[in-house]
């Protein structure tokens, strides 16, 4: 039986882009590197958004393409738009953790940032 909401049908355009193969590998290693860079500044309680956004910009990320913003009363949310495989890395740094994830962008979108509307 057909579910009767259609939320998750009329929302796919929001979800991200999986990666795989090579693209994958390439994802987990920016993860990797970005999560290190902002373990710093996390153990710091450096969580001003030009902080995050300069030490991604030195990690080789053009500064023109990353973006950092509070996220809550205590964390600072980013996303980098790569531009090439991964494509896009986005997450959170709080005082419990630095999270960040990897993806292709989205099926209806162009970039990093997320499509608005819908059908």
């Amino acid at each position: 039986m057909p579910p009767t909401d259609h939320y998750a049908e009329n929302h796919g355009f929001r979800v991200p882009i999986p990666l795989h193969g090579q693209s994958r590998c390439d994802g987990l290693t920016a993860v990797g590197r970005v999560k290190s860079a902002l373990e710093l500044l996390r153990q710091r309680d450096d969580f001003a958004p030009d902080s995050v956004r300069n030490a991604l910009a030195s990690l080789g990320y053009s500064a023109g393409k990353v973006q950092a913003y509070h996220d809550g009363s205590a964390g600072v949310g980013f996303l980098i738009d790569i531009g090439a495989s991964p494509w896009c890395v986005e997450g959170t740094m709080s005082s419990d953790s630095t999270k960040a994830d990897a993806f292709g962008g989205y099926p209806d979108g162009t970039g990093c940032e997320p499509p608005s509307g819908g059908h």
